[in-house]
């Protein structure tokens, strides 16, 4: 049994939606969260493989803020985090890579590219 552990965070439904539709075939437990805030509680209680997070959420933190608190806490900062986003400039995917994201990956994304991702970065 494969007890790997993905985080879907984002606040469209559709989204994580779409997330779960995609990722279920990995046989991972798939958990999500809407925003920021409940992120980081579920985070701490699973402490996830695998972490996919959206930029922009409301509730006051963002990805990015996000990103760094998992990556500042010794229970979590082990996960791959992919940001999954439509914002696509230069300037966001290098405040990924400050937050402490792993990967970047742009909205409208493959499912076949993120499943060959996932499956490849967190074996």
């Amino acid at each position: 049994m494969n007890d790997k552990r993905i985080l879907l965070v984002d606040d469209q439904e559709d989204i994580r939606l779409l997330l779960q539709l995609t990722l279920a075939p990995l046989g991972w437990a798939l958990h999500m969260a809407g925003d920021g805030h409940t992120a980081l509680r579920l985070a701490g209680e699973l402490r996830p493989d695998c972490v996919i997070l959206d930029i922009m959420m409301p509730g006051g933190l963002d990805g990015y803020a996000v990103c760094r608190a998992l990556r500042a806490d010794p229970a979590t900062a082990h996960a791959y985090i992919i940001l999954l986003s439509a914002r696509g400039q230069q300037r966001d995917v290098d405040e990924g890579r400050r937050a402490g994201a792993d990967y970047y990956m742009l909205k409208p994304f493959s499912p076949i590219e993120l499943g060959n991702l996932i499956t490849q970065a967190c074996h």
